[in-house]
């Protein structure tokens, strides 16, 4: 194929370097960079709150926290996992791969993608400014009325609602910004059933966002003016109803449940066919499952309410839909095995975590359909065992599913590959270590074990299984530290990875390693799902591969040519969206201490974020440079 090469490619000036550089970039692979590192600091933060928390029940009658030290670990804890670690790591890899998948250059509001990130920062230093201020918020992270409504005198809870509602902000405008880019910025021929399982997941999570957000902020809407301004939306003594809370944090908490887990679900579809050297088995199947889950993830949200009294007729459909829910589930782990069965593969540290995933992911579905059990939830409600639930679906499904998403697109990141042998030691560590503290939280639940209690008397039966849970959560540790050597150490003088180390199915691997500013030097025409493969391989008679020939460099990838165009055009840097933030996060200040001083604060913080979105709206999408 015949392609006229003109001068070479100029590549789009971004702006200035340095610490400036990063602070008005809105180019989506670094934004993606800035997510990734920004979780990585808080689940240090978040694992040392569960350090002392498994510290103070290693054994009956300890000292080591305070009730009141432990109630704002708890609460922090768990708000931080969610909140702060695994919405922003799906939301670093989203960045930095949903435009290359689709063959973009990048996602459909680049300014609106640095905004989304900076709120995100601002609303965690907020939300944990308030150990500094008074006190952490000490009220779980699901902050149930009426015991977040009392005590108006101390901010604690103003702090979670007020970061909450700035981190929701963040996440509806990363939606939308998601849901466009997929919609209008595929690559020509790229339909819907073409996009990469990755994407079908991403673009699910955006909806579930936008749909489920809102219901949750008029709840802690309500819940500000009842400890503010003395309202009684919630004081069941005037007429309220603290079940109403409840209510409304629960359609948009177990959608959340979907919104950290989907994505791992993706970034596992994509790696089993890579390393079993097969199509992903049922491709419709997966993509359609997925929308399922998201679907039907929003009629099971009573499911935690079983023992508020709804009665009968409310908990039996409750129930049976979360049942139900169970189907599209299995329908990815029978097709995840249908992919591995029968194929040539390659047990590397992606694909081992990429298995983790799957056995840890089916002991928590399977604890998670007891809870469709209403007599048994109603033993198990409030006890360890629930702990064991989330956190076989959180971190043995998310968090494994995430590291997986490190150690296969590391390379592409970096340019570098991550050290394969310590790779797999953290892996058994964090394996044996992530049993070893979750699963006899199974049995001391079903021994009775409350699971918000700080200390626990001799003789119960739950000295030697909260020693274990102590000892692995250091093995969990001790694994965290090992990845974040593996991470320095690779990226500093790791083995160069080439463009395509694994052997790739999608559009990121056509291009080179650490990628361009502009990802594309043409825009790439898809003929296939999995494209990228069809271009290097046919099949022989028995279906085996058969290489067609090698990509070499300077192909184009629509596998001709590479056609050279000179001087792309990107979005300029702005300092816009870190200042219009930064407005937001100081009237987020004057709101948590409400008077003459706070209302000051309030009217400066929204004068801030006023010029920011003004000077945002006027400022050139691009500039000549």
């Amino acid at each position: 194929m015949e392609a006229t090469v003109e001068a070479p490619v100029v590549e789009p000036y971004m702006g200035p370097r340095g610490i400036w550089g990063w602070l008005t970039t809105v180019d989506h692979k670094r934004i993606g960079l800035l997510y990734g590192v920004s979780a990585l600091v808080f689940f240090v933060i978040g694992g040392i709150e569960a350090l002392l928390i498994r510290l103070q029940l290693a054994g009956p009658d300890l000292e080591v926290l305070s009730a009141e030290a432990y109630n704002q670990l708890f609460t922090m804890h768990g708000l931080t996992m969610v909140f702060l670690v695994i919405m922003p790591i799906a939301a670093a890899f989203t960045n930095y791969f949903l435009p290359i998948m689709l063959g973009a250059r990048d996602v459909a509001f680049p300014r609106l993608n640095a905004f989304s990130y900076w709120l995100f920062l601002g609303s965690g230093i907020f939300i944990y400014s308030s150990f500094f201020l008074g006190g952490a918020p000490d009220g779980a992270w699901v902050g149930y009325a009426p015991l977040s409504t009392q005590l108006v005198e101390v901010v604690r809870i103003d702090f979670w609602i007020i970061g909450l509602q700035l981190l929701g902000i963040a996440s509806i405008v990363s939606s939308a910004n998601f849901i466009a880019t997929a919609f209008t910025m595929r690559a020509p021929g790229m339909s819907m059933l073409r996009m990469p399982v990755f994407a079908w997941m991403a673009l699910v999570v955006a909806f579930l966002l936008i749909f489920s957000i809102p219901a949750v902020s008029i709840g802690l809407f309500q819940m500000f003016l009842d400890r503010n301004l003395g309202t009684l939306f919630y004081a069941a003594e005037a007429g309220g109803d603290p079940l109403l809370w409840q209510h409304l944090f629960w359609i948009f908490g177990h959608p959340e449940v979907y919104v950290l887990i989907l994505p791992a679900m993706g970034i596992v579809s994509e790696i089993l066919p890579v390393f079993s050297r097969k199509p992903l088995f049922g491709y419709p199947f997966i993509v359609f499952s997925g929308a399922a889950i998201g679907f039907v993830g929003f009629g099971v949200w009573s499911h935690h309410m079983f023992t508020s009294g709804m009665g009968p007729v409310a908990e039996a459909g409750f129930g049976i839909a979360t049942m139900v829910i169970a189907v599209p589930t299995g329908v990815k782990i029978f097709n995840w095995l249908g992919t591995v069965w029968g194929g040539r593969v390659r047990l590397q540290a992606p694909m081992l975590y990429s298995l983790a995933f799957i056995a840890m992911f089916v002991i928590g579905g399977l604890s998670g359909v007891t809870h469709a059990i209403i007599p048994a939830d109603t033993q198990q409600h409030d006890t360890y065992y629930v702990v064991a639930h989330f956190h076989y679906v959180l971190f043995g499904g998310a968090v494994f599913g995430y590291v997986a998403g490190v150690y296969y697109w590391f390379p592409k990141w970096t340019g570098k590959m991550l050290s394969e042998g310590i790779g797999k030691l953290q892996f058994w560590l964090m394996l044996v270590g992530f049993n070893l503290t979750f699963g006899p939280m199974h049995i001391l639940g079903l021994n009775g074990m409350p699971r918000r209690t700080y200390r626990y008397g001799e003789g119960l039966g739950w000295d030697f299984w909260n020693l274990m849970a102590t000892t692995g959560a250091f093995l969990i540790a001790f694994s965290v530290l090992i990845f974040i050597y593996n991470i320095v150490k690779s990226r500093r003088s790791g083995i160069p990875a080439g463009d395509d180390p694994w052997d790739g199915r999608t559009l990121e691997w056509t291009i080179s390693s650490p990628p361009p500013v502009h990802n594309f030097d043409e825009v790439p025409v898809v003929r296939s799902l999995d494209d990228f493969w069809h271009r290097k391989y046919s099949e022989d008679e028995d279906g085996r591969p058969v290489v067609i020939a090698e990509i070499e460099e300077g192909m184009g990838a629509d596998g001709g040519e590479e056609v050279q165009i000179e001087n792309i055009h990107m979005p300029s840097p702005s300092y816009y969206p870190v200042l219009t933030s930064a407005g937001l996060v100081c009237a987020g200040f004057g709101f948590a201490y409400l008077g003459l001083g706070g209302w000051i604060v309030v009217g400066t913080g929204i004068l801030i974020a006023m010029w920011g979105f003004f000077g945002w709206s006027l400022e050139p999408v691009t500039r000549e440079h």
